[in-house]
């Protein structure tokens, strides 16, 4: 029997990418049945290959499987949260120290350059101020990792990626939450500022408030949608 095709491979790849973006954006929502079908017209590629993307999905923890029921966007809840929430902190705020101690000049200009890029990229997309910018999103991810980029270890760092993955969908849910008094640009000056003045025990204290302020504003609106008030599911 012989195996896939590259161009069927390149399909596969292809449409994972495509679905696990819109699964971390939260274009396909918690909960939502995912038609094998529809996406196969929607991405142009075979059922194969969408089935084989949900598949590698689904060892990623963002889409669940069903006997004889196909797939589904994996749910959310507050206890996944608040578990996802302290794990990442953990490993985060060790990463943080580590890069802190051993971090030289060129980590400290990645970590400047890092945080100019996300200040000066704007957070929502003019066109639809409930969603967030790709361009913010990207920025985002690129100056958390640049403050840990000079931990020295591949293990804490891979899986600390992981995490950060699993808490973005919670991230890009806190959009539809009620608005809140948060100064997001001060909050990740004063992480950048403290991280490069070497003061680790600021700096991870100010890690440990930001992200959990990300979680306690996306807590309510999952509790919302436990009692069937908010449509979270697509």
């Amino acid at each position: 029997m012989s195996g896939p095709t590259g161009n069927e491979t390149n399909l596969t790849k292809g449409a994972y990418a495509t679905l696990r973006a819109d699964l971390l954006a939260c274009r396909l929502r918690p909960n939502e049945k995912l038609n094998i079908a529809a996406l196969s017209a929607q991405l142009g590629v075979s059922l194969g290959a969408v089935r084989e993307a949900l598949s590698r999905l689904t060892s990623d923890g963002l889409v669940t499987a069903e006997t004889n029921r196909g797939f589904r966007v994996a749910g959310v809840s507050e206890a996944d949260l608040l578990d996802l929430t302290s794990t990442r902190i953990e490993l985060e705020t060790a990463c943080l120290r580590r890069a802190i101690r051993a971090g030289g000049v060129d980590w400290e200009a990645q970590v400047v350059s890092a945080h100019h890029r996300l200040s000066r990229t704007p957070e929502r997309t003019a066109d639809d101020l409930e969603r967030v910018s790709e361009d913010w999103a990207a920025a985002h991810k690129d100056f958390h990792a640049a403050l840990i980029a000079a931990c020295e270890s591949p293990w804490r760092m891979r899986l600390r990626d992981f995490l950060f993955d699993q808490t973005e969908r919670y991230r890009r849910l806190s959009v539809l939450a009620p608005r809140q008094e948060r100064d997001l640009p001060a909050e990740h000056r004063a992480l950048m500022e403290a991280t490069l003045d070497r003061a680790e025990e600021t700096a991870v204290a100010l890690l440990t408030a930001h992200l959990d302020a990300t979680a306690s504003r996306v807590r309510a609106l999952v509790e919302e949608d436990s009692k069937g008030k908010l449509p979270l599911a697509g």
